[in-house]
């Protein structure tokens, strides 16, 4: 069975590792370039206190970069053509950060020794990391093509369709890597009889996952049913793991998609959006960092509603409900209460125009959006993210995928605060207005970007400021 985590520890210690090499063979030719050095030898030059301060934190700073690109986030199916191409942009980002922060003062007698000593770091970074890169790569997927590394997988399914997706993957010459443990019976399927002993129930799968040591799902039900499918990824997304599904079931995909591999049987992977790996990192690095800083400034204003939610009526400042969140996940929310204590028993309920439930002060919080500002705690706890689909409750939930199945899409990104369904459309208080609102939800599905989010966030505060939140 492949670690995928002992992979992604290769990778970064070789990038650390070359990215230091690449510094100190830096250091010693930069040593020998006319103009920067004047007198001394080059061990006293390596031994210097800036040379070493640079050897400790200017690797760490190219990591950060690499991070930032998203390289380690899949450790394993590496294209080789991507790998390249994203090793030449993050090469190129930690060659400018390094120049403005510790060359540009570097006096030098003549323009283009400038551009000789840019080009020069930049060539030893790039050789240096994707050499270490591509060997790991390299040598991963050699050992995947020789059955060496397998990943342990399960099929939702047991009967000739099953079957037929377990052939396909086991047909190429060279093999990807899936090694089929067993399969998962749904809707009452008979199993086939070649698989029949290794068919488990449905019921059973969270624990067989644990005990099996499953890394992959590849779905393939007999059953042909728009509705049933959906529901039954809705149902795979809390195991967090890879869920792909055969391209007979592509029909039933309402957004762009990502394909896991050209060479052999072509899956769709279910489990992830179409936002590179890079914006997805730098998405998450800037929620922590601004709801982190809302938190801090806007404690003053926490403090004053605090105090205003308390005088106006009796119960809690904060008021916290049980929502589905990433991969199908429940959380607990946090908002600021505007309703009176106790204001919903039994079944759930959405608010209503003039809703006598809303508290004065309630009515205001909820013009403004300010009775959402507590969830920059779900934000930086990872419940939730600055933008995205908002989250609902799963009574709701159930009644809105009887309707529209494709709303199991937006469970493979974090909700947010604000949404572009929030943007345009606003509140929803009844099923039919979350079904409406629902499709500006599956637009920023098929368009995320840090762009995106930059514009959404924008038109939020334009909303907060003009009190048009109701």
């Amino acid at each position: 069975m492949i670690n995928g985590r002992r992979q992604t520890r290769r990778y970064v210690l070789g990038d650390y590792l070359a990215s230091n090499v690449a510094w100190f063979l830096f250091n010693i030719v930069r040593f020998h370039f006319p103009g920067i050095v004047a007198g001394g030898s080059l061990k006293a030059y390596l031994l210097s206190l800036r040379v070493i301060e640079g050897q400790i934190i200017f690797p760490l700073l190219m990591m950060g970069v690499y991070y930032l690109s998203g390289y380690y986030n899949q450790p394993f199916f590496k294209s080789r053509i991507q790998e390249f191409v994203q090793t030449l942009g993050s090469v190129l980002v930690n060659t400018l950060l390094i120049f403005f922060i510790a060359l540009i003062n570097d006096v030098l007698r003549i323009r283009i020794d400038n551009y000789e000593l840019l080009l020069l770091l930049y060539a030893l970074q790039f050789v240096c990391v994707y050499t270490v890169r591509a060997a790991i790569t390299g040598n991963a997927t050699t050992l995947i093509h020789q059955g060496k590394w397998q990943f342990n997988t399960f099929i939702i399914g047991c009967g000739p369709k099953a079957v037929k997706q377990m052939r396909e993957l086991y047909e190429p010459r060279q093999a990807l890597g899936y090694r089929i443990v067993g399969f998962i019976r749904v809707n009452d399927e008979t199993p086939a009889p070649e698989v029949a002993d290794r068919t488990y129930p449905i019921e059973e799968l969270p624990r067989l996952c644990r005990e099996m040591k499953i890394q992959e799902l590849i779905v393939a039900p007999e059953e042909d049913n728009l509705v049933e499918l959906h529901r039954l990824i809705n149902t795979l997304y809390p195991l967090n793991l890879p869920i792909k599904l055969g391209t007979d079931e592509f029909n039933i995909i309402s957004s762009r998609v990502r394909l896991t591999n050209i060479y052999g049987a072509p899956l769709i992977d279910m489990s992830n959006c179409a936002i590179s790996e890079g914006n997805k990192n730098m998405k998450r690095v800037l929620d922590i960092l601004v709801s982190a800083l809302a938190l801090i400034l806007l404690s003053p204003l926490f403090l004053v509603l605090a105090i205003l939610i308390k005088r106006d009526s009796k119960g809690p400042v904060f008021y916290q409900q049980e929502r589905i969140g990433y991969r199908h996940r429940p959380f607990k929310i946090y908002k600021f209460r505007t309703m009176k204590a106790d204001a919903e028993e039994g079944t759930p309920q959405l608010s209503e125009e003039n809703d006598p439930r809303i508290t004065r002060i309630g009515r205001v919080l909820r013009k403004y959006r300010l009775d959402e500002l507590p969830q920059f705690w779900n934000v930086l706890k990872g419940d939730m993210s600055l933008v995205g689909p908002r989250p609902e409750r799963e009574y709701f939930i159930r009644q809105i995928v009887e309707r529209v199945p494709y709303y199991v899409l937006l469970h493979q990104i974090r909700p947010g605060i604000t949404s572009w369904g929030m943007v345009k459309y606003g509140y929803a208080r009844n099923i039919d207005e979350m079904i409406s609102r629902l499709k500006y939800d599956i637009l920023y599905l098929e368009n995320m970007s840090l762009l995106v989010d930059l514009k959404i966030i924008i038109y939020t505060i334009r909303t907060v400021v003009t009190g048009k939140g109701v």
